[in-house]
């Protein structure tokens, strides 16, 4: 199942895409797939017939997952062994008036 994203490169325009699966923490790229405007039009700076696209991580400057995920996700390493589980992010308000 793909996961639609919201990528944010550095200094440009944040774009929607589909990401078949959250990279690993080793990888040095993200490959994606349907690249479309945040309003769903098509981006016109794509050659036609182009099916995936590999982006740096360098050039990312974060990823918002709108997609419904698993209640956790546990991120494979290369070696095969079991990798972090994530189990959700919070943050505590301030209380102070």
């Amino acid at each position: 199942m793909a996961l639609t994203v919201i990528v944010h490169l550095v200094g440009e325009e944040a774009f929607m895409a589909e990401l078949d699966e959250l990279p690993s923490t080793m990888q040095n790229h993200i490959t994606l797939r349907n690249i479309r405007k945040k309003d769903g039009k098509e981006v016109t700076y794509l050659t036609d017939g182009a099916k995936a696209f590999v982006f740096p991580w360098t050039r990312i400057s974060f990823l918002e997952v709108m997609s419904e995920m698993p209640d956790h996700v546990v991120a494979a390493s290369p070696n095969g062994t079991q990798g972090t589980t994530i189990l959700g992010f919070f943050r505590e308000e301030d209380e102070r008036s």
